[in-house]
């Protein structure tokens, strides 16, 4: 569609970089007003190193499982792997490692670890819809070649997708998968039952989801057993059977909870 937002000279402001920026800072502010208007005591030297760890390890995680799928690619031409504006993120590369730091900082820090992970949980799949209105600007993480009414075809030449065919808008399908996570696990928020349930729902709805998406896609993106499983459908198995678990056992220990109150 669109990978060069604007052009100055020779400065650009590439789409996909713009529009991870944009994810990014609507997801933090959005997060700042919930944990005010939440009662949670956070510091803002807390608030500032679980920000910078949460977001510098979903960064180098996300890139470096991108290179590693696409490494033949980054073998013959090493200094691409720095171009990230050009689009090269993996969403589960950065979910999982930013994930098990945050909790090894709240934990430490003694911060309420699953009250923050339900807080944010919504405001991760909004900042995923930015993202993949990035990718479909870019033309990174295009769809197979369809003839359905809603195909799209990419024509700029600095595109990352296939040209000049119809395809799959897989990015825009990911995007409003996103946007409709974050409108339920909002909905969800004000009907929880224990803590933990939003975060665990998040993980294993995109999970599912992502699974679905990815039948669609289009461009190498690494595969398992064969052509069997994308690396994305064989990390969603890997994270939606264990958070069904969690699921129903928080569950499980809040009713035990409850029921020696009582």
């Amino acid at each position: 569609m669109h990978p060069i937002l604007f052009q100055f000279g020779t400065f650009r402001i590439y789409a996909y970089g713009f529009f991870i920026v944009v994810g990014f800072v609507v997801a933090a502010a959005l997060a700042v007003l919930k944990i005010r208007k939440s009662g949670i005591k956070l510091s803002l030297e807390n608030a500032a190193d679980l920000l910078f760890y949460t977001v510098l390890s979903a960064f180098l995680g996300s890139r470096i499982l991108f290179v590693l799928i696409n490494f033949d690619v980054y073998r013959q031409h090493p200094s691409q792997i720095f171009k990230i504006w050009e689009g090269g993120l993996v969403f589960y590369g950065g979910l999982i490692p930013a994930a098990l730091v945050a909790f090894w900082y709240m934990r430490w820090n003694r911060l309420p670890v699953w009250k923050l992970a339900d807080l944010v949980s919504p405001l991760i799949a909004l900042g995923l819809f930015f993202g993949r209105m990035g990718c479909f600007l870019a033309g990174c993480c295009y769809g197979k070649q369809t003839s359905l009414p809603w195909a799209i075809v990419f024509k700029h030449p600095d595109s990352l997708a296939r040209l000049n065919v119809p395809l799959h808008p897989t990015q825009l399908y990911d995007a409003a998968n996103g946007l409709a996570i974050f409108f339920f696990l909002s909905w969800m928020s004000r009907r929880k039952r224990f803590d933990g349930q939003i975060f665990w729902l998040f993980v294993f709805l995109y999970s599912v989801t992502r699974f679905i998406v990815e039948i669609f896609r289009g461009d190498p993106r690494g595969f398992l057993f064969g052509d069997l499983l994308s690396t994305s459908q064989a990390i969603g198995i890997l994270l939606a059977i264990p958070s069904l678990f969690m699921l129903f056992y928080i569950k499980k220990k809040y009713r035990r909870y409850v029921d020696g109150r009582s």
